[in-house]
């Protein structure tokens, strides 16, 4: 009997346990679906430090209250977090005693409220009534029910008008040894139509947005950041999990990626977070026991996998296909089995990363297919619940995620959501992104979201690592660089996937937490390479010699983060419970416009008397502004050059105005900008089928929107040219801008056309937005016209831009003419000294008639001296000829001189062989 009991209670025990995990993760994720109002509803931060609650009608004597740590119990079922709010009736108490805790709201608009919160006490004669109260109004009391047995009690309210300090919490009743707990109090509005809350940003409802639509983040390289010693703080400054500060600004998703093996043979991580399952697992659990769900983003691969790089695992490499099918299956089997294990709640299972061209080593459809279905059909085996995504980008391109979708379906892949990234910069306009998604879901019944996203808050680097944005050019930039810009551009995505209907699920944030390790370059340098807390480290060459091998670092969207460089939460982290209701802030500028003005040499230049303001709401306006003129003059005396003028705009805030003055550009509409392109030819060679055109896609152009844009399966070749006439005489310097890759066997080069020459410059693409600059110097044209332009030919698979052509004067051309030069006059001669020639008859004095001299021609005028001519040995030897009467006598005395010395050699001679005595 006294077995069959032990067996009995073991089982019931077992039974109460599992019975729990379920409720534990339903009530978390509950308590996320709308935003919270109260600070600290989890009460996961002090309850004492006066920042959130408080406690009132409390006699100290007879009661007790404890922020308590649900550790301190083996045998509780927490509720949610690692704390909650625990209370005790003593039991020296005399009579019922009550106690308050509430926390005030500075202002509620009128509407519909909700209000909540999670009690688990006594029962019987231990138990404890609780009454939920907002400002005067409070509901009836409801009493606890017995340990471990969670209530959720609701009181639901309306205000007619908005109002002031608004009291919201619990009073708590009991007689002697009640005790209970608190936790996940919650106040949120239940009208669709209540106005926006006080906030300090500006964030427009984002109306149809469902319960569980995915505000999701990706902070994969959390861990490595901590290890680094990057800490998180939460609104009041104060350092809290970020897990728990995620989930109370409205986050209920997190993202995590998982490389296969992102160390090196001696065990030196990769970087980037070192992202291993093993991570993954940590970031998991922080995830769900902060009610956030998990997607597991398997990139199948040791390192980064991106359109450009899809490189199979190292231990993969030399594996046949159909081996490389059964290690996918087996990995992704063994890995989220692992995940569950662990009591992480799954939500969502990516197969590949970006697998826009590749998978796993594939480039072929067909492969690519069977390999995404060994995942899928890993995942459908542990958990069929749990979804299915596969992930590309590049939404802008026209046709592509319909030739995906298509491709995919005719090669029955088993999925359920189609996820793209969107970087606002980069990836075009939302209306389009939502129109790509709404075709793949319409068409194929498949649910869409965007899997990674992210905007800039600040132009400024924060680790010596330089940022992906902003850019100068290959960018768009839509929204202001600021806070608010930021998150409206957040508020924007969520609302385009919205827009989709209900096929469109949600939102993830890309690394919204990978800030600086530090200030000191050289120190962070020690960090990201012990850590692996940048992107990549230089351990990461042997896997990945072309990109990581190269530019190893830091974080390059550290001034994307939703926290600021020391960890405290931007504003625009709460933009995902704002899209739930609106929130409207004072009215303030958020941003000056810089302005750019571009002035050719000679022109009247002025500034303008009021500039561009961006407020916070969105709306714009013009503020006075003072130059600084002084700067200005200073421009303008120099020419051409780049200057910054500085300006005083009225009410506060500076602004510059970057001038750019420059010689007259003599190709018409150089960049292609304008809409009349008829000056331009492009031509394509040996009929080839057209494969140049003009695109409008900033991302692709040096400056502006337009480019000529080339690709083509079969080779390229094309020229683009201008002619330009009317050109004064002189010289002139030719210049473009090329961009693009994949060019095999390549003859690219920039060239002019004059009426007598060609003159080229070779040039070749070298990486997207790798921008070359040929160039060709003084180029001469006298007649007026000159062609110019940009011959390009490569093999299959070529594609690149050309942009930005520019043609300058340089100086002028002046015709040669014949320039008289009189030859110096002969020495004065003696008269009575005579000038013999060779027949012995006197000349004229003055007049030199060698047969030789090329000095005088026949009829006396003198010889234009060619002073870039070789001498002739004559002229070399002679110079200016000597009178015949100087030689003679100069050829005497050297006969004699060489006489007298023979006679003296010969004498001593003589002597020494005593001839003379």
């Amino acid at each position: 009997m006294k077995r069959n009991r032990m067996l009995l209670s073991i089982l019931l025990a077992i039974v109460m346990i599992v019975s729990t995990l379920p409720l534990q993760n339903q009530k978390g994720l509950a308590a996320t679906k709308e935003p919270n109002l109260l600070i600290n509803g989890g009460f996961e931060t002090d309850i004492w430090d006066g920042d959130s609650w408080t406690i009132d009608n409390i006699d100290w004597e007879q009661a007790e209250v404890i922020h308590f740590p649900y550790s301190d119990d083996p045998y509780i079922t927490s509720h949610e977090g690692q704390y909650a709010f625990k209370y005790w009736i003593k039991d020296t108490a005399t009579g019922d005693q009550t106690l308050t805790v509430k926390q005030s709201i500075d202002s509620l608009p009128a509407g519909s409220y909700m209000l909540t919160v999670s009690a688990m006490g006594g029962d019987g004669a231990e138990a404890a009534d609780i009454t939920l109260f907002a400002g005067e109004r409070k509901m009836e009391p409801v009493a606890t029910k017995g340990y471990n047995n969670w209530d959720t009690i609701t009181y639901s309210f309306e205000l007619t008008e908005e109002t002031k300090n608004v009291a919201i919490g619990a009073t708590i009743k009991g007689a002697q040894n009640a005790w209970g707990y608190l936790d996940q109090f919650q106040l949120s509005s239940q009208d669709g139509s209540s106005q926006p809350v006080e906030a300090d940003i500006f964030v427009e409802k984002v109306d149809g947005l469902s319960d569980d639509f995915i505000k999701g983040v990706d902070i994969s390289s959390i861990i490595s950041l901590e290890e680094s010693g990057v800490t998180f703080k939460n609104e009041g400054g104060e350092q809290q999990d970020i897990f728990q500060t995620m989930n109370e600004a409205g986050v209920n998703y997190v993202r995590v990626r998982i490389w296969n093996d992102p160390y090196d043979s001696e065990g030196r991580g990769y970087g980037g977070g070192n992202n291993d399952l093993e991570k993954a697992i940590e970031i998991g659990k922080r995830a769900t026991a902060n009610g956030m769900k998990l997607l597991v983003d398997f990139h199948y691969s040791d390192f980064w996998a991106d359109p450009a790089k899809q490189q199979a695992p190292k231990a993969w490499q030399n594996l046949s296909f159909e081996e490389k099918k059964n290690a996918v299956y087996t990995y992704t089997k063994n890995s989220l089995q692992a995940l569950l294990d662990a009591g992480i709640e799954v939500g969502m299972v990516q197969v590949g990363n970006e697998t826009t061209g590749g998978f796993v080593g594939e480039t072929d459809w067909t492969k690519m297919s069977e390999l995404f279905n060994q995942g899928s059909k890993a995942i459908r085996e542990i958990d069929s619940s749990i979804l299915i995504a596969l992930h590309f980008t590049n939404p802008e391109s026209a046709g592509r995620y319909s030739t995906i979708s298509k491709t995919l379906d005719q090669n029955n892949v088993d999925y359920d959501v189609f996820a793209s990234s969107y970087y606002p910069f980069w990836h075009g306009t939302l209306d389009n992104l939502t129109s790509v998604l709404k075709n793949v879901a319409d068409t194929y019944g498949k649910k869409v979201m965007v899997a990674e996203t992210s905007y800039t808050y600040t132009a400024e680097d924060g680790d010596g690592h330089g940022n992906t944005a902003p850019k100068d050019s290959g960018q768009t930039l839509h929204y202001p660089i600021t806070v608010q810009g930021q998150a409206t551009a957040v508020r924007d995505v969520i609302e385009a996937v919205a827009n989709v209907g209900e096929a469109g699920i949600g939102v993830f944030y890309w690394e919204p937490a990978w800030i600086p390790v530090g200030t000191n370059l050289e120190e962070n340098k020690v960090k990201w390479e012990r850590d692996g807390s940048g992107w990549a480290t230089s351990f990461a060459a042997e896997y990945d010699p072309e990109d990581a091998g190269h530019w190893y670092g830091g974080s390059a969207v550290d001034n994307q983060a939703l926290f600021d460089f020391e960890g405290k939460p931007l504003s625009s982290l709460n933009v995902f419970k704002y899209v739930d209701t609106g929130a409207k802030a004072p009215l303030e500028i958020d941003v000056i416009k810089d302005i750019s003005i571009h002035a050719v040499l000679g022109e009247e230049i002025t500034l303008p008397d009021h500039v561009t303001v961006t407020y916070n709401d969105g709306s714009e306006g013009t503020a006075a502004v003072t130059w600084d003129i002084t700067a200005l003059t200073h421009a303008i005396n120099n020419g051409v050059g780049t200057y910054v003028i500085e300006g005083e705009v009225e009410g506060g805030g500076k602004v510059k105005a970057n001038l750019q003055i420059t010689p007259q550009n003599f190709v018409l509409n150089p960049s292609f900008e304008d809409e009349d392109r008829s000056m331009w030819k492009i031509i394509h060679k040996d009929e080839s089928a057209p494969h140049a055109t003009y695109q409008q896609k900033a991302s692709d152009a040096k400056s502006g929107e337009y480019a000529v844009h080339f690709y083509s399966d079969n080779a390229v070749d094309f020229k683009v040219e201008q002619t330009i006439t009317g050109l004064e005489p002189g010289y002139y310097n030719l210049s473009m801008f090329l961009q693009g890759g994949d060019a095999e066997e390549s003859n690219m080069f920039l060239y002019a056309k004059t009426s007598s020459d060609e003159i080229k410059d070779e040039t070749a693409v070298n990486g997207w937005v790798n921008w070359s600059n040929p160039a060709i110097e003084e180029i001469l044209v006298v007649d007026g016209t000159l062609t110019i332009g940009a011959n390009i030919e490569a093999g299959p698979g070529a594609w690149g831009t050309v942009d930005d052509f520019s043609l300058t004067k340089v100086k002028d051309y002046e015709e040669e003419k014949e320039v008289d030069k009189e030859i110096d006059p002969l020495p004065e001669e003696d008269p009575t000294v005579p000038d013999l020639n060779d027949d012995g008859e006197d000349q004229p004095i003055g007049k030199e008639t060698d047969k030789d001299s090329n000095n005088q021609k026949e009829n006396n005028d003198p010889v234009i001296p060619n002073d870039d001519a070789e001498p002739s040995d004559k002229q070399l030897n002679n110079g200016k000829q000597l009178p015949e009467t100087a030689t003679t006598l100069y050829n005497s005395l050297l006969l004699g001189g060489l006489l007298i010395g023979i006679g003296f050699v010969a004498m001593i001679w003589i002597r020494r062989k005593g001839v003379v005595k």
